[in-house]
């Protein structure tokens, strides 16, 4: 989740290898989905809050865990926290952001893919995950918490209007 710690995963210095952000910032790398089943996107609700303390609703997200590609982990956190299994459909983007954490400034990209729904339930995602549930497309703009991931699913409402 955004601002969130991390359960490990991709960690590296901004400025060595191409790293995005101030110079000895750390850079983190997640991957997610946009899960698609029809008019609706799934969307989840993490346990943790925002730094604000709000409830925060998002898209199924998280980082690499050992050699795992950015699809592979993708794929892993719709089906931890979203409780579905869904094919790869394509890249849709990026989003960046920067966050502190122990008073150390923290570059993050998330990668995002959609997804196309296979099976499973929203109610079988893991114990991060207060809540996970399918919301129209064009509502789930709307109930997002964060800008980018706002812009991801604005993505595939333009993809799906332009398909018709």
């Amino acid at each position: 989740m955004e601002g969130s710690r991390p359960r490990g995963g991709s960690r590296r210095r901004a400025g060595s290898g191409g790293g995005h952000g101030r110079r000895g910032a750390l850079e983190e790398v997640s991957a997610g989905g946009v899960v698609v089943r029809g008019d609706e996107v799934l969307l989840v609700v993490p346990t943790r809050r925002a730094a604000n303390g709000s409830r925060v609703v998002a898209l199924p997200k998280g980082h690499l865990d050992g050699d795992e590609t950015e699809e592979q982990a993708a794929a892993r956190e719709v089906r931890e926290e979203g409780g579905v299994d869904a094919d790869l459909v394509e890249p849709l983007g990026d989003v960046r952001y920067h966050y502190r954490r122990d008073g150390r400034l923290i570059s993050k990209r998330v990668r995002f893919f959609l997804f196309s729904f296979r099976s499973g339930s929203p109610e079988d995602h893991d114990h991060e995950i207060e809540d996970a549930r399918w919301v129209p497309i064009e509502r789930a703009v709307s109930e997002l918490t964060y800008p980018g991931e706002r812009d991801m699913v604005r993505r595939v409402l333009s993809k799906t209007r332009a398909d018709r």
